[in-house]
């Protein structure tokens, strides 16, 4: 009797699997013990209500720019303007809502819907050069991206003159301050569109030409793939998440100038790859890149709490990810040696 063999192809899908699963699996225990310490050393403030919903309501906008980056990675790019998008739509949105306010010629309302037509339309637009400097140009995407990084925030500078921007209606202020059943509205934002962007990568042919670009761009465009449109198509959802992102600075702090979350381009680049998210593309997951945020606030609530300098938590923060890259590691190779095995044995 014959004995069925498994496809080499069916194997790596598997080790694949196993391995992100592995590294969620480690990202959850991690999440889970930082959660345990911080509730016993400190049990009369951390695990409280009052600081799980002030938790909630600080990470959204930082938490859409790793969304955002992870996708760039995913298609084995990298987007250094996420941060330069949301400044510059932030921007735009805050003359809008200054200028109107100020003429009192359209409500609240019409403002705050103008404001965000425009800040999609510019963030799809800001993707869109990203993207085809990359796939039409064939400019390197840290160069690309580094570069409209320096022109968009160029621009907002620009239009600013350096200065900030206040004086908006009080109707954007739910957007970043608000609360439906208790809960944060920014939080609610987050997980609709954290949702939306799973339901992309894991149940839609764009999704799927997503991670085939970046494990391998030859075969995907030998497998019939439009690479070009999938990574200019990439960039542009990368570039309309900085701009929702924005929606939110603006609103939290009912103010914008130029420079608003230029620490956060780091710590999204380091998020990302926390979360499982392969630099060299074809690897990225959206649970583990929000166990990985949930660790950040977490860690960084925490240290806040015990009143550790800004020195002690960066490293405390980054030794963390430093070992969560080995583990990483070792997992990754763990999988690939048995995968190995798995297809000689199938031979």
């Amino acid at each position: 009797m014959a004995v069925k063999r498994e496809k080499p192809g069916l194997l790596y899908s598997l080790s694949a699997y196993r391995t992100g699963f592995a590294k969620n699996i480690v990202l959850f225990i991690l999440m889970l013990g930082i959660l345990v310490l911080f509730s016993t050393l400190r049990p009369d403030r951390f695990p409280t209500s009052r600081n799980f919903r002030s938790m909630l309501a600080q990470f959204p906008e930082f938490g859409l720019l790793t969304l955002a980056m992870m996708l760039s990675m995913v298609v084995g790019g990298i987007d250094l303007s996420v941060v330069a998008v949301a400044n510059l739509t932030g921007v735009l949105a805050a003359i809008i809502l200054a200028s109107g306010q100020a003429a009192g010629v359209f409500s609240g309302i019409t403002l705050v819907f103008l404001a965000v037509i425009v800040v999609l339309v510019v963030a799809a637009l800001s993707g869109a050069v990203n993207g085809s400097l990359i796939a039409l140009a064939g400019v390197p995407p840290i160069l690309a991206t580094l570069g409209t990084q320096g022109l968009l925030m160029g621009l907002a500078i620009i239009f600013t003159k350096g200065h900030g921007i206040t004086g908006f209606p009080p109707e954007i202020d739910v957007i970043g301050n608000g609360f439906i059943a208790g809960i944060p509205v920014p939080f609610l934002i987050f997980v609709a569109v954290t949702a939306l962007v799973t339901f992309v990568l894991r149940r839609t042919r764009l999704g799927f030409n997503m991670y085939m670009l970046g494990a391998n761009p030859v075969v995907s465009r030998f497998s019939g793939v439009n690479n070009t449109m999938v990574l200019i198509r990439t960039y542009m959802i990368s570039s309309v998440l900085a701009g929702i992102s924005s929606l939110i600075m603006i609103s939290r702090t009912n103010s914008m100038r130029p420079g608003y979350g230029t620490d956060y381009l780091l710590q999204a680049i380091l998020v990302s790859v926390l979360g499982g998210t392969d630099p060299k593309g074809g690897t990225g997951s959206v649970v583990g890149l929000v166990m990985a945020i949930m660790i950040l606030q977490f860690t960084q609530s925490g240290l806040n709490i015990l009143a550790f300098s800004a020195f002690t938590k960066k490293f405390i923060w980054g030794l963390a990810l430093l070992l969560i890259m080995v583990i990483n590691f070792l997992i990754t190779k763990y999988h690939e040696k048995k995968r190995i095995r798995e297809s000689s044995s199938a031979k």
